[in-house]
């Protein structure tokens, strides 16, 4: 949720000088971006991964404070509601076995995690949205005792004005309102970060939005909400309408939402940052001392703080981020579009592909960018979203025809993205049983068009047909789908039923 803050009272003036010192910042970016002073190649990445605090019953534990407090590890970090943790992963050098590597690194991480959770009678789940939540798990008062999420939340509900409409037409259609922001809480992410050089961020963002499709088709593992069979992939839908601050006079209007696939393919990384500040207003205006631009004339490296945390409340699937290590500044490519889990194994997989895909696909002489309309890109982001691993995309055609064409998400990953894929690890220096392992998990998932998703569903539904009523079918899924998380399998390999 990004940078932590102290809660305050805003006046008039507040608004005005944070405006002021946003049109600092940008200015301070672009001279940046003139002045080359971004930081050299490294070949980073990142990792974090959100997840659920459920008991033994598999319902949620309102807990994360003293779990944390178990746990004791700067590694891990409290998210938005009380049943919700962060582990961050340290950035690691894409190259060799590094796959290998950042899935121990998660095992052990989320083992110690998991025992400390047990000593409370709580276990980490990592799962896009658990199934068993409640509306009245999702209210304001299970919100972390965090001054930022109460802030933001305070904020978001005062621009909103009036109670958050929730309308998912899926499998069944759910409609309910909240006054808070907290159904937002039910969406885990798995959050991949790439260092770039300004120079190749607008392609590497470019491909990303292409492929976000492709990865939540892949990945889908958010098929329930409040007892509703909803999306495929239910946290898009509910992550927009759980955060939107806009009444329905302005969605009328056309006026954006703050979390936003975007409307156009980019030719640089102050593109998002100038239309983050052109279009949203300050949600938590919040000041710093520093005057960038004096800090710039004086040859140093400013924070920006007042961009970066304007940055943080506008939520783009494909996010651009500033930030300085080492005392020098940097761009990132944040991606958030994954859920989490369902295994160490899925999550490391789903990262080798996008990681290759992207990087292939940013250094093609023809870039799919060029080819495949942006409303395309979105309007796969949506179909996706809605049919998972069984979703129908439009993508350019292969050879000299020009055009696009509809094709199955798994025929579109087996014959051209895997192999991209597989390319662009090579030009990371991925080791060759790293790559092959992982992007072979992608290929027998495809083979047999399962992901997360598909398996809850058929357990849930199969569940149903041993006589459970609907809450007792999510509970067990939910005990089933942790126990075999724990196991470490790949999703495609679990028994579908109890």
């Amino acid at each position: 949720m990004g940078e932590k803050v102290v809660a305050g009272p805003f006046d008039l003036s507040d608004r005005r000088r944070y405006r002021e010192k946003l049109q600092q910042c940008l200015t301070g970016l672009a001279r940046l971006l003139d002045e080359q002073r971004f930081d050299r190649p490294r070949n980073l990445m990142g990792l974090e991964i959100e997840l659920n605090l459920a008991g033994p019953d598999g319902m949620p534990r309102m807990m994360n404070g003293q779990v944390l407090e178990r746990i004791a590890s700067q590694d891990f970090q409290t998210e938005l509601a009380m049943f919700n943790l962060e582990v961050n992963i340290a950035p690691h050098r894409l190259g060799g076995r590094v796959f290998d590597r950042l899935a121990e690194e998660l095992r052990t991480s989320l083992a110690y995690a998991h025992r400390k959770a047990k000593e409370l009678d709580a276990g980490i789940v990592m799962i896009g949205i658990l199934p068993t939540l409640g509306r009245d798990d999702l209210v304001s008062s299970n919100l972390s005792d965090v001054d930022r999420y109460t802030l933001l939340n305070d904020q978001i509900v005062a621009a909103r004005g009036e109670d958050f409409k929730l309308d998912i037409d899926g499998v069944e259609r759910l409609v309910c309102t909240s006054k808070s922001i907290a159904p937002e809480a039910a969406c885990t992410s798995v959050q991949l970060h790439l260092q770039v050089t300004p120079g190749r961020f607008a392609d590497v963002w470019n491909a990303a939005q292409a492929v976000t499709a492709v990865q939540v088709a892949l990945g889908a593992n958010s098929p329930f909400l409040f007892g509703h069979e909803l999306w495929r992939e239910s946290r898009p839908p509910l992550f927009q309408q759980s955060t939107d601050t806009r009444p329905p006079e302005l969605q009328a209007q056309g006026v954006r939402p703050r979390t936003w696939f975007g409307e156009r393919w980019i030719t640089s990384a102050h593109d998002l940052f100038e239309e983050n500040l052109r279009y949203y207003p300050a949600l938590l205006p919040i000041c710093d001392e520093e005057d960038p631009l004096k800090v710039l004339d004086e040859g140093g490296v400013p924070q920006l703080s007042e961009l970066v945390l304007h940055n943080g409340t506008v939520y783009r699937w494909n996010r651009p981020v500033y930030g300085i290590a080492e005392g020098a500044p940097h761009l990132r490519v944040e991606n958030r579009v994954l859920p989490a889990g369902p295994t160490v194994t899925d999550v490391v997989a789903n990262a080798a592909f996008y990681y290759g895909v992207v990087r292939a696909l940013a250094e093609d002489a023809r870039p799919v960018w060029t080819r495949l309309p942006f409303e395309a890109a979105e309007a796969n982001f949506d179909a996706a979203c809605r049919y998972g691993i069984d979703a129908r995309l439009e993508w350019p055609r292969r050879g000299r025809y020009a055009g696009t064409a509809q094709v199955d998400a798994v025929h579109l990953v087996r014959d051209e993205l895997l192999p991209l894929a597989a390319a662009g690890l090579d030009a990371w220096g991925i080791e060759p049983a790293d790559r092959d392992f992982y992007l072979g998990v992608i290929e027998e998932g495809c083979r047999r068009r399962t992901n997360g998703a598909s398996w809850q569903a058929a357990t849930f539904h199969r569940a149903l047909e041993k006589g459970l009523d609907r809450e007792a079918a999510l509970a067990a899924t939910t005990r089933r789908y942790s126990e075999l998380s724990r196991l470490g399998e790949p999703v495609h390999t679990w028994p579908v039923g109890l």
